[in-house]
């Protein structure tokens, strides 16, 4: 027998109802240090985003999303659990490793896998590390690089899962 939610969460409805696009970008300028907030951001093929330390090639850990519907619901600004891009109408953590996106014109992204949340999300705030299991957000790698701005679209392009 089937079941239907007929009355949606605000968190669903949100997601339903906005075109996903990207609403934040942050870098990470070194080792321990605070994102850096950007307008735009040149993601470069099979590497990461310039300027940020965790730009490496062949890396399943290029890229971390995530989604700001999350970070409000934990009362958290975007940057601050170290994801590179905040999106905004698109439930990443529905989306399997092998989906491609296609943010802006130019760039593709392809999924890898969720991302863990680690022991350093407590000293963001006591808890948050169980507050973020599940929801961490989702890593990818850049398939095709190019200019990423505020406000691009996001596109599901493909799943190669």
């Amino acid at each position: 027998m089937f079941s239907f939610n007929l009355s949606p969460t605000t968190y669903d409805l949100k997601i339903m109802l906005t075109e996903p696009k990207i609403v934040a970008l942050q870098v990470c300028p070194g080792y321990r240090k605070p994102m850096t907030d950007v307008d735009e951001v040149e993601a470069v093929a099979n590497s990461g985003l310039n300027n940020d330390a965790h730009a490496k090639a062949n890396s399943s850990r290029q890229v971390l999303l995530i989604e700001k519907e999350t970070l409000d619901i934990l009362h958290l600004q975007p940057g601050v659990v170290k994801e590179n891009i905040t999106t905004s109408g698109i439930e990443l953590m529905k989306l399997q490793a092998g989906t491609r996106l296609k943010l802006g014109n130019e760039v593709v992204l392809e999924l890898t896998k969720p991302c863990s949340p680690c022991s350093r999300m407590e000293e963001i705030r006591p808890g948050l590390l169980k507050e973020l299991a599940g929801k961490r957000g989702m890593l990818a790698r850049v398939v095709v690089g190019g200019k990423l701005r505020r406000g691009d679209t996001i596109q599901t392009v493909q799943n190669n899962a």
